[in-house]
């Protein structure tokens, strides 16, 4: 998988969109991938965005292959100065649990379209990539994962993850997810010595993400993570 992966992110790039750009690409690919999954309904304009998109503590990231786009994650930074975060919303007592200072990593809309699967490329790795490298780059304590049943396995066996709050309905979905969450600084030491293709890669600079300080909602650090050869 090692392998496979590194090969896969020689042929991607990943694309930050901040305020000023067109944020349409991402919002089309998600329509795509939730239609196909009948996890949303049909809408006119065939894209699916909602508030929180505009938030000013959210990073909407997006991966290209070969120039078209594959998979997006969307990434909402929270801590004492601004909690506004769908999942924290969605499970606003995991807030009781979280200590005073602590940061909140909360990815969600994680999208791969179908073709990519089809074609036998990892570009769910490739994905999960932004988050891990997000918690990196904002030194991140606590990071969230709101997803379906049939997903947590893999979170709970392999990325150190825990069972925090059982499947509720989630807007905008049809389908009820639940919330798993894991200590970062605990854990990424054991995920990279079994994925250490999620951190970063010297050897191909474009696997690199630009993350934007967001110096107005957490300061930013540079990651402290030994670099992949």
């Amino acid at each position: 998988m090692q392998d496979k992966v590194l090969e896969t992110l020689k042929q991607c790039d990943y694309q930050v969109f901040t305020k000023g750009d067109d944020p349409e690409p991402i919002y089309r690919l998600r329509y795509d991938c939730y239609r196909a999954e009948n996890s949303i309904p049909e809408n006119a304009s065939r894209m699916m965005s909602d508030p929180y998109d505009e938030s000013p503590n959210c990073v909407h990231v997006a991966v290209r292959f070969r120039d078209t786009y594959l998979a997006a994650v969307r990434l909402h930074i929270a801590t004492d100065q601004m909690w506004n975060a769908p999942t924290i919303d969605v499970f606003p007592e995991y807030l009781n649990a979280v200590p005073f200072g602590k940061s909140i990593l909360d990815p969600t809309r994680f999208v791969v379209r179908r073709e990519a699967r089809a074609a036998g490329l990892p570009m769910h790795f490739v994905a999960l990539r932004i988050p891990f490298l997000a918690s990196m780059f904002y030194d991140i304590d606590l990071a969230l994962a709101p997803v379906r049943v049939e997903h947590s396995a893999f979170y709970l066996r392999y990325l150190g993850y825990d069972v925090c709050e059982m499947p509720r309905l989630y807007p905008g979905l049809r389908k009820p997810v639940g919330l798993l969450a894991t200590k970062v600084k605990e854990q990424q030491g054991a995920v990279l010595a079994r994925y250490p293709f999620l951190g970063p890669v010297g050897s191909i600079p474009r696997s690199d993400i630009a993350f934007p300080d967001l110096h107005e909602v957490f300061p930013a650090a540079a990651p402290a993570i030994p670099r992949v050869a």
